[in-house]
């Protein structure tokens, strides 16, 4: 596991990366290249060849790590051409694992999971990447700042809702290995402007994902907030 504050803050090489940052990214490159993968990273771009493209985010949740915030992951999407495969998400803080596979079915550290039953959004937990500039009537908000285990939590039934707000925007490492676990746990997911959301691509998405049919929608809906 990736420990946290003990990296002395930002790289200096680019906005808003961090030390650590590079660390992490440095050992991903080793392990999936040895692996025969190529890689699509968020620290380093476009690198290697392979059947099979691993999107990584060597650590989601920089600031949350960098600030000693346990709450923190390494999140890994595989893809065979433009089919999501695999999926696995890390919190490094505590070392719980999130995984999917295709037709598999969705786990937490080995355990099968669902995500909640919950059709009313005046009575959902909604967790939010960017602050909404509405309430839209959940019953309780929160904003925990790593996309990938958020939209994990909405796979395991912590989370009713997991959404982008107002200009905020996820790349795909962001959200693909979280994107599989949702729907192989049950829990659908949606883009506010219908982009695809399974890409490779450096682009940013507007995602939003939920527990059942009745909150996406719901979501989907207002649009804007």
């Amino acid at each position: 596991m990736v420990e946290s504050g003990r990296h002395g803050g930002f790289s200096g090489l680019r906005d808003s990366q961090y030390r650590l940052d590079i660390v992490a990214d440095e050992i991903a490159l080793r392990v999936l290249h040895g692996a025969g993968f190529r890689v699509v990273s968020e620290e380093s771009g476009e690198s290697g060849s392979g059947e099979f493209t691993v999107v990584v985010d060597p650590i989601d949740g920089s600031t949350n790590a960098d600030h000693g915030v346990p709450f923190y992951a390494t999140s890994l999407a595989v893809l065979r051409d433009d089919e999501l495969v695999a999926a696995l998400v890390m919190n490094q803080a505590t070392g719980t694992v999130y995984e999917a596979e295709l037709g598999g079915g969705a786990f937490r550290d080995g355990q099968v999971i669902s995500p909640s039953s919950q059709k009313d959004f005046t009575h959902a937990v909604a967790s939010f990447s960017g602050l909404p500039s509405r309430h839209l009537g959940w019953a309780q908000y929160r904003s925990l700042g790593a996309a990938s285990l958020e939209i994990c939590l909405v796979a395991d039934g912590s989370l009713d809702v997991f959404s982008v707000a107002q200009q905020s925007k996820l790349n795909p490492w962001d959200y693909l290995a979280g994107l599989l676990v949702t729907r192989e746990a049950g829990a659908v997911a949606g883009e506010y402007d219908d982009e695809e959301l399974v890409t490779t691509m450096r682009v940013r998405r507007r995602p939003v994902f939920a527990a059942t049919k009745e909150l996406l929608t719901f979501m989907l809906e207002a649009e804007t907030f």
